[in-house]
């Protein structure tokens, strides 16, 4: 009996979750690496393991500021209907019509996104290395984020339709299953964008129009799926964990007919051409001449102090799971 408990123990562990998952998040900032022009393919591919590493980043802040969670989302249906006119798309005319404090309630990932590509011009035209490579890794995270239907929904993880866990069902488990089997991620090259906000504010909205679909169609496919099947005990990050089957996740991403590789994919195009639009913004500054500086012993103790924080502290703000 009490080997029968300790075996029951360890399949109910739960595996934390987070936004697009870790899984994805360095994946979408490994592949936007090729994707730029040679001339900075010199100093993003030499850093590439940084940049990949450093993607989640953002996600281990969430158990450090409470001020963190809301750049990560926005709440889009809290401002009405589509095209949700009554949301100034510009942070000042927001401010004025909500406060600051309103729209840090529901979310502000779209303009945290502008906030996040004028630090990393500024690193680009100090030729600051190390801030280069962090901000790089950093905003990729959010621009992911933006690309998720349910980071644009206030049903963030269905706990509002009895679909609570469809968070990480969607963003973790699909892409972990599927992305180095089935999906492709050969893109093309970045481009310059000469409207950031606008550019981001049509992903949110793609998001957001997405978002109930994301919601129904699990409904759906639940709703005529043998129970006994539609969860298993594998392992994940080496950890035996009760999750969506495989035959279930592929079933649900057949429905959303390739949704998930789609905004992967979207989201990978999308940070490299914020790179590559703050760089070109920057005057386009020559990297072969930046030396290869290591972080300071402040900044490594940064890194430290962020990681101690997500491996013994609880989220401040929203959660995924």
């Amino acid at each position: 009996m009490k080997k029968a408990g300790l075996m029951f123990l360890l399949l109910i562990i739960v595996v934390k979750s987070y936004c697009w998952g870790f899984y994805a998040h360095k994946l979408i900032n490994y592949y936007a690496v090729f994707l730029l022009p040679p001339e900075m393919m010199v100093l993003y591919k030499k850093n590439i393991t940084f940049i990949n590493d450093h993607a989640v980043d953002p996600d281990k802040r969430r158990y450090a500021l409470k001020e963190e969670a809301p750049r990560h989302y926005i709440d889009m249906d809290r401002y009405g209907t589509p095209p949700y006119r009554t949301l100034p798309r510009k942070w000042k005319d927001a401010v004025q019509c909500y406060t600051e404090d309103s729209l840090k309630a529901h979310g502000i990932v779209p303009w945290w996104i502008q906030v996040m590509l004028q630090r990393l011009t500024r690193a680009f035209k100090e030729m600051d290395q190390p801030g280069i490579l962090k901000l790089s890794a950093e905003i990729g995270h959010y621009i992911a984020d933006s690309h998720v239907p349910l980071h644009a929904c206030s049903n963030h993880n269905g706990q509002f339709t009895n679909q609570r866990g469809i968070h990480g069902f969607w963003e973790s488990r699909v892409p972990e299953l599927l992305a180095e089997k089935e999906w492709d991620f050969l893109i093309g090259r970045a481009a310059y964008i000469k409207d950031p906000l606008d550019f981001t504010w049509k992903r949110v909205l793609e998001s957001a129009s997405e978002a109930d679909s994301v919601l129904f169609l699990e409904r759906k496919l639940s709703s005529g799926f043998p129970s006994e099947r539609k969860y298993a005990f594998e392992t994940r990050s080496g950890v035996m964990a009760r999750q969506y089957s495989s035959e279930y996740s592929i079933a649900y991403n057949i429905l959303l007919n390739d949704m998930v590789e789609r905004r992967l994919r979207q989201s990978i195009y999308a940070v490299a051409s914020f790179w590559y639009t703050a760089w070109v913004n920057a005057g386009r500054p020559d990297l072969r001449k930046l030396a290869d500086k290591d972080f300071s012993e402040k900044e490594l103790k940064e890194f430290d102090k962020l990681n101690d924080k997500w491996n013994n502290e609880k989220v401040k703000g929203r959660d995924c799971d």
